[in-house]
């Protein structure tokens, strides 16, 4: 059997997990797998598009995209799943078929309920309205649709397409600038989908006003695990959800798209703490 070459494309990704995970799963698997990163660094003129092109005539098997070009990669696939369709950016891209999937969404809903069980979200406010904030706030309307959404990003505009979206399939969603944060703090969840709290991107995307009560957390970042918001939440009595739990599960699924092999997830885990 010929190697299986994969990759993941984005900015800023030298300290990403995605290799170990694929390559610990395919030897899971007894499969003869690579994975390498493919950093387009903070180059403007680097075109994405065309990096994919060649990736793929190199013979990868397929890529996980990362931030920021996720709602690139939808415009270049096709995308199966409706669903996905309608979330407008994708992570994970088959180039045998050249199509597109969005396991951060699936990935979420999983880490979600092996975190809470069935609880509901309830209401939540949620910090970017990028690729990762699309699929989590899919997610979230898939897991409940009774949940309601408040949306804050620095691109007001942006933040108001994804909650007319959301509207759209009938969930309780506004946008909101950041100007009226503190007003927003009366949920039961706070999600940060920007990329603040990123070891490149140092900081944390929520004040120390806005902790009223809340009951959940749950920050997409993992890179590091314990980032200055979870360890906020931590402290003001919150349950977390922390982001390595949907890079495991969004992983687990990749994993399958690419290869058509399921690879058991507790063994995943055991072998991955190990290592």
């Amino acid at each position: 059997m010929a190697a299986i070459e994969l990759g993941l494309v984005g900015r800023g990704i030298a300290r990403s997990q995605a290799p170990r995970l694929h390559e610990v799963a395919a030897s899971i698997c007894g499969l003869d797998l690579s994975y390498c990163l493919f950093d387009l660094g903070e180059d403007e003129t680097v075109s994405f598009e065309h990096e994919i092109e060649e990736l793929a005539a190199r013979g990868l098997r397929g890529v996980n995209v990362t931030h920021p070009f996720k709602e690139r990669a939808a415009a270049m696939v096709d995308i199966p799943d409706a669903g996905t369709r309608s979330i407008g950016a994708v992570n994970t891209i088959r180039f045998s078929d050249f199509t597109g999937h969005n396991t951060d969404y699936s990935g979420f809903m999983k880490a979600f309920r092996n975190r809470f069980g069935a609880a509901s979200p309830g209401s939540v406010l949620m910090l970017g309205a990028g690729g990762v904030g699309r699929a989590v706030a899919f997610g979230l309307a898939t897991l409940d649709p009774d949940v309601c959404l408040r949306i804050v990003d620095i691109d007001t505009e942006k933040a108001e397409g994804l909650a007319s979206e959301l509207r759209a399939v009938n969930l309780d969603c506004t946008a909101h600038p950041r100007s009226e944060l503190d007003g927003l703090a009366g949920v039961d969840g706070l999600i940060n989908c920007t990329p603040l709290g990123m070891y490149q991107y140092p900081g944390n995307a929520f004040p120390d006003s806005l902790f009223h009560g809340q009951r959940w957390a749950f920050d997409a970042v993992y890179t590091p695990v314990h980032t200055p918001f979870l360890n906020q939440a931590r402290a003001n009595g919150l349950e977390v959800l922390t982001g390595y739990e949907l890079y495991f599960y969004q992983g687990v699924d990749a994993f399958e798209i690419f290869t058509g092999t399921a690879v058991d997830p507790e063994v995943l885990r055991e072998r991955l703490t190990r290592a």
